[in-house]
């Protein structure tokens, strides 16, 4: 084994979730090359993390030849962690000897010679530990706990950059992020719920930052509160000056976003709001760390348990948050 390609095309969270796989996999193989197949907008949270030696952007793919983006994928082994049908096909065209993917992807049949037959949208399991069991043609024998996973925050690195001049007199580490919007990758607590949570925090003396991107920030900033404690971010960071920020701040409230797993790994208290409907709920995507949270408003609500569309999330209350802000050790 001298070179590994681990292939996650997709989200900043389910990339970060990746991370406890590559840990162990360089505990494996330590002499192993370990590249990280992902695309532009997850390089920077790659770079963070220590175990990873090299990272392959996909996203360069288009504008090289087959016979390049073959070459560039020789190795000895390819986890398919996030199929992708190309990526599969160059694989076998590439000869790689272990090819590893889900048994559920039916292109997976004519490209991986190893096919794990496992469920994620039924399983009890969190998503990192789903991951495991892609190793287990590698030598693994038994999934690790969820705590067990946290040792993947000692190989993140936070990154050193400058952020925007407006953030030099705050001190961080008792300013409060709010991360309001998901892209549509999550069931979204209200707006209003937010601005009237950070109206609360700045009455208990603490800072507020909210965080997104600028087409999010069309959604909140003309609606934030006018104080001098609180702040717009969105569409001024780029991705380390987030991860930076984010890692300096005392906590970050959002739902199941990439903020959120940023804040998780970067061992501050990361407070994540869910629903308990199947696959999106907390036991699947809750943030890695001691002290992350997750809050639903009904772990018994019938409308999710039945798998249906279901909008209880807004039910959480701000006391609640609040509350998990002040507790979360």
């Amino acid at each position: 084994m001298d070179k590994i390609i681990i292939s996650r095309t997709d989200s900043i969270g389910d990339v970060i979730l990746t991370l406890p796989l590559c840990v162990w996999l360089k505990k494996q193989f330590p002499q192993t090359e370990l590249v990280f197949l992902g695309r532009t907008y997850t390089k920077d949270i790659i770079a963070c993390f220590d175990v990873v030696d090299t990272f392959l952007n996909f996203d360069d793919f288009p504008s090289i030849p087959t016979s390049e983006r073959i070459a560039r994928l020789k190795a000895d082994c390819i986890i398919h962690v996030f199929p992708n049908r190309e990526i599969a096909a160059l694989s076998k065209k590439a000869k790689i000897p272990m090819r590893i993917g889900t048994a559920h992807r039916v292109f997976h049949l004519l490209t991986c010679n190893y096919r794990l037959n496992f469920s994620r949208k039924r399983s009890l399991l969190h998503e990192a530990q789903l991951n495991f069991e892609l190793l287990k043609p590698l030598g693994l024998n038994e999934i690790p706990s969820f705590e067990a996973l946290f040792e993947s925050l000692n190989h993140f690195n936070i990154p050193t950059v400058s952020l925007p001049t407006e953030f030099s007199g705050i001190d961080l580490s008792n300013t409060i992020i709010l991360h309001p919007k998901s892209q549509g990758s999550a069931v979204e607590w209200p707006l209003e719920k937010y601005i009237e949570l950070a109206q609360v925090l700045v009455q208990q003396k603490k800072t507020v930052i909210f965080t997104g991107t600028e087409n999010e920030g069309k959604e909140f900033s003309a609606i934030l509160p006018v104080h001098p404690q609180i702040f717009d971010s969105s569409g001024k960071l780029n991705l380390k000056q987030l991860i930076c920020l984010i890692a300096s701040c005392e906590a970050l409230v959002a739902s199941s976003t990439g903020p959120y797993h940023i804040a998780g790994i970067s061992g501050i208290k990361a407070i994540g709001l869910f629903s308990p409907r199947k696959p999106i709920h907390p036991g699947r995507w809750k943030a890695l760390g001691d002290k992350s949270v997750a809050l639903v408003f009904d772990s018994s609500c019938s409308n999710c348990k039945k798998g249906k569309v279901c909008s209880c999330i807004e039910n959480i209350s701000v006391q609640s948050v609040l509350s998990a802000i002040n507790e979360a050790h």
